[in-house]
C-alpha cells in the first residue's frame, strides 16, 4: 500500500522537531514528492542538522538545484564532503563546499573514468611519506598548490578516459608539489623580491615557469620512472612536455645543477616575455599564503633547535643552561658532510668544541626540515638557548586552539581516525594522541600494598607458580599416558561402520610454553579521584607481583584526554622496561586528570600490538565508567566508537576485556564487549583481590 506524501504542515513540523528554520519556498518545494523521495531529503537535512543547524540551513536553500542537477546518492555524497569540510574548518568552509554543487555534479556525471580524492588519499599519503623531506599532509582544495606543510589536491580528477591515468595524474602532481618543498623553491623571502617587479604576479608566474622546468630536470634524474609517467600524461592530454619548453634565448640558462636563486637571477631577464601554457600536474604558486606558514615555522624551528643543542651542552657540562657562560653557549658548530639524500647533496654534523656528538632523537629530522628552507643552519641558530627541554611541549602549544597550528599538532602526535555513528563512517586524522611522561614518584606506596595485602600476595605468587608450571592434558595422540574415551568410542563406532580405525585415542600431558603479551589500560580521567584511584594503583602493584611470578609480557599505559585534540597516555611500564622502582614510582604517580576517550586509546594500543610477536595478544581495560569527553564524546556516540575500535581489535587478533566498577556498566559495556568479555565488581574495595583472580581465568 502506498502511502500519501508528506503534507506541508507535516513537513514543517518536522523541521520544528530538529530545530531547523526553513524557507516556505523550500517546504512547498518539498511537498511535491513522494513520500520515499521525501523521506530521503528530509533525512539528509536531519543528517545535516545533527552536525550544525546552520548547515542544515544552507543545505535546505540549495535542495531544489541539487535534485536537478544530481541524484539522490549523489546529494548525500556532496553533503558529506561538506561535513567533512566542517570538521576541519568549520562551516564557512562546509558553505564553499555546498557552493560547489555544479562541480560536484559535473563530477558525479563523469566519476565512471574519473577518480574521487577519496579513493586514492590513504595510497598518496603512504607515497608521500616514503619520499624525502618533512612529513606532508594531504587536503583537497578548489586550487592545486603548496603551503610547504600540505599538498592540496582537486576533489577529483576526470581528465583522461583510462581511470589508471586520473590515477596517474594524482601521483605526478603529488611529486611535483612535494618538489618543491624538497628542492628549496620557497627559500628566500620571495613576496618582497616579486613586489619589485611592476607587475608582481606575473613575475611570480614566471618563477613558477623556471622553477617547473628546473624540477623537471631533477625528478627526471632522481625520479625517472615518474618522470616518464609525466612524458606520457602530456602527450595523452596533447600538452607540450616540460622539456619541450622553449625560452626563447635562454635554452641552456636552467639544468638539474641549477638552484631557485639561479632562477631568480635568471627572473629578471626573462620577467618580459611571454608566458608558455601549464600542465596539468604542476599546480599553482600561491608565495603570500606560504610566506606566512614559513615564517611561523622558521622561529618555532629556531626555538626548537636552540634548546635541542642546549640539551646537548647540558648533557656534557652538567649544567643548567641558565648557568651557560658566552663560550658554552657557542660552543655547538655545524659541519658539512657529503649525503646524497640530501636535495643539496650535503647535510650536517654538530660539533662541541671540535668533537662530533650524536644528535638527540628528532634533531635530524629537524635539521633536515630547516636546510629544505634556509638552505644551510645559520650561525645565530647554534647558539645553544632555553632550558634544554626541546621535547617538552609548553603549556601554551598544549591550548585547544593551538594544537592545530602549522605542522606542530603532528610533532610527537598520533593521530587516529574515530567513528561517526551518526553519519555511519569514519572521521579521517580525528584525534591527536601523545604519548606523556610520567614522573617518578617514591615506592612508599608499593611498600604499603605489599605490606596491607602481605597474605594475598604469597597465595598469589603460589596459585601463579602453579599455573606457569601447569600440565595440559593433550586428547587424541597417536601415543601416550592413558586412554582418551571419547577418541575410542569414535574410533570404535569408525571400525564399526567399515572404516579403519583411528591410532589417535591415547591422552598425555604437556607442559605447553606460554606465549602472551597483555597491555593493561588504566583509566586515569577525573572521576577515579581517591579510593578508586587507590583501588587500580593496588590492582597493578597485585598484578606486578604475579606477572613476575607467571613470566608473561605485560605493558601498563595510564590514559585520559581532554578532547580530541589532547589524547594522553602515560607509559607506567612498557613490555621493555622491567619491573623496578622506576616502575613501581610510577605506578605511585598515577593520578585522576581529565576524561575517558576510549576509542583512540584502543586503536592506538591495537597499532602497538602490530608489532609485538606473541601467541595471544590481550587488551585489559581498568575503569571506573563509560567513554566520555568535554566534546560531545558521550552516550551513544562515544559507546559505538568504542565498539567499533573493539571490532578493529578482534579482527587484529587481539583479545580484548574490560574490568569496571561502573554498576550501571552492563547497560553499554554488552554492546561494546559483548557478553562474554568484561566484569563489573560492585564493591571498589575488592578491586585489588579480583583483578589477579580475572586476570588468570582469561589467560588459562
Amino acid at each position: 500500500m502506498n502511502l500519501p506524501p508528506f503534507t506541508f504542515a507535516e513537513i514543517e513540523e518536522y523541521f520544528e522537531d530538529i530545530s531547523v528554520e526553513v524557507d516556505e519556498a523550500v517546504i512547498q518545494y518539498l511537498s511535491r514528492f513522494d513520500i520515499q523521495t521525501q523521506d530521503t531529503l528530509l533525512e539528509l537535512i536531519k543528517k545535516a542538522a545533527e552536525t550544525n543547524n546552520g548547515l542544515a540551513y544552507q543545505l535546505a536553500k540549495r535542495i531544489q538545484k541539487s535534485i536537478e542537477l544530481m541524484e539522490l546518492n549523489t546529494i548525500e555524497l556532496w553533503l558529506d564532503q561538506a561535513i567533512d569540510a566542517f570538521d576541519r574548518k568549520g562551516l564557512y568552509a562546509a558553505i564553499e563546499v555546498l557552493d560547489e554543487l555544479e562541480s560536484v555534479a559535473h563530477h558525479a556525471r563523469q566519476k565512471l573514468t574519473g577518480i574521487a580524492f577519496e579513493e586514492v588519499c590513504n595510497m598518496l599519503e603512504h607515497f608521500v611519506t616514503g619520499l624525502n623531506g618533512r612529513k606532508l599532509k594531504i587536503e583537497t582544495n578548489s586550487k592545486t598548490w603548496t603551503d610547504t606543510e600540505t599538498l592540496f589536491l582537486p576533489n577529483m580528477i576526470n581528465r583522461f578516459v583510462d581511470k589508471e591515468d586520473n590515477f596517474q595524474l594524482y601521483k605526478c602532481t603529488v611529486v611535483f608539489l612535494w618538489a618543491q618543498n624538497w628542492f628549496g623553491s620557497w627559500r628566500g623571502n620571495l613576496c618582497e623580491l616579486f613586489s619589485q617587479y611592476e607587475n608582481p604576479q606575473k613575475a611570480q608566474q614566471w618563477f613558477h615557469m623556471l622553477e617547473i622546468i628546473r624540477l623537471d630536470y631533477i625528478i627526471k634524474r632522481e625520479l625517472p620512472g615518474i618522470h616518464r609517467q609525466m612524458q606520457r600524461l602530456c602527450e595523452l592530454a596533447n600538452h607540450k612536455k616540460i622539456c619541450d619548453i622553449n625560452i626563447s634565448g635562454f635554452e641552456n640558462s636552467i639544468n638539474e645543477n641549477s638552484s631557485a636563486k639561479d632562477n631568480l637571477q635568471l627572473l629578471k631577464q626573462v620577467y618580459h616575455l611571454e608566458l608558455p601554457a601549464l600542465n596539468d600536474y604542476v599546480g599553482c604558486f600561491q608565495a603570500e599564503l606560504v610566506q606566512q606558514i614559513r615564517d611561523i615555522r622558521l622561529i618555532k624551528e629556531k626555538d626548537l633547535f636552540r634548546k635541542a643543542i642546549a640539551h646537548i651542552v647540558e648533557e656534557k657540562t652538567d649544567k643548567k643552561a641558565s648557568e651557560f657562560s658566552e663560550a658554552e653557549k657557542h660552543a655547538i658548530s655545524a659541519h658539512q658532510i657529503p649525503d646524497a639524500e640530501m636535495p643539496d647533496g650535503f647535510s650536517y654534523r654538530l660539533e662541541l668544541n671540535g668533537e662530533s656528538m650524536d644528535m638527540p632523537e628528532g634533531v635530524e629530522s629537524l635539521i633536515s626540515s630547516i636546510i629544505q628552507d634556509m638552505g644551510d643552519i645559520p650561525e645565530d641558530y647554534l647558539v645553544a638557548a632555553g632550558d634544554g627541554n626541546y621535547k617538552i611541549i609548553s603549556e601554551k602549544d598544549r591550548l585547544e586552539d593551538n594544537v592545530w597550528a602549522g605542522t606542530y599538532h603532528e610533532e610527537g602526535a598520533f593521530l587516529y581516525k574515530e567513528w561517526d555513528y551518526r553519519r555511519q563512517r569514519y572521521k579521517k586524522n580525528w584525534c591527536a594522541l601523545r604519548e606523556v611522561e610520567l614522573t617518578v614518584g617514591n615506592t612508599r606506596f608499593v611498600d604499603e600494598t605489599l605490606s596491607k595485602y602481605a597474605g594475598l600476595v604469597k597465595n598469589l605468587r603460589r596459585t601463579f607458580e602453579v599455573l606457569r608450571g601447569e600440565d595440559k592434558i593433550l586428547k587424541k595422540q597417536p601415543y601416550g599416558d592413558d586412554i582418551d574415551i571419547d577418541a575410542l568410542v569414535e574410533a570404535w563406532a569408525d571400525t564399526a561402520c567399515g572404516l579403519e580405525m583411528s591410532e589417535n585415542i591415547f591422552t598425555k600431558m604437556h607442559k605447553e610454553d606460554r606465549n602472551i603479551a597483555v597491555i593493561f589500560m588504566v583509566d586515569m580521567s577525573g572521576s577515579t579521584k581517591g579510593w578508586i584511584n587507590d583501588a587500580e594503583r593496588e590492582s597493578l602493584v597485585l598484578l606486578c607481583e604475579a606477572l613476575e611470578t607467571l613470566g608473561d609480557r605485560y605493558a601498563i599505559y595510564g590514559f585520559t584526554g581532554n578532547t580530541r585534540k589532547r589524547c594522553e597516555i602515560y607509559p607506567v611500564k612498557t613490555f621493555d622496561e622491567a619491573y623496578d622502582d622506576k616502575t613501581k614510582g610510577r605506578i605511585a604517580n598515577i593520578k585522576p586528570h581529565d576524561y575517558t576517550r576510549l576509542g583512540v586509546f584502543i586503536r592506538h594500543f591495537n597499532q602497538m600490538f602490530a608489532n609485538i610477536e606473541a601467541r595471544t595478544k590481550i587488551l585489559i581495560t581498568l575503569s571506573d565508567g563509560k567513554p566520555e569527553d568535554y566534546d560531545g564524546y558521550r552516550g551513544e556516540y562515544g559507546i559505538e566508537d568504542t565498539r567499533i575500535a573493539l571490532l578493529e581489535s578482534r579482527q587484529q587478533g587481539i583479545h580484548p576485556f574490560c574490568i569496571t566498577i561502573d554498576k550501571e556498566a552492563c547497560e553499554y559495556l554488552k554492546t561494546m564487549y559483548g557478553n562474554a568479555s568484561y566484569v563489573v565488581i560492585d564493591d571498589v574495595k575488592q578491586l585489588p583481590l579480583k583483578v589477579t583472580d580475572i586476570y588468570r581465568n582469561i589467560t588459562s
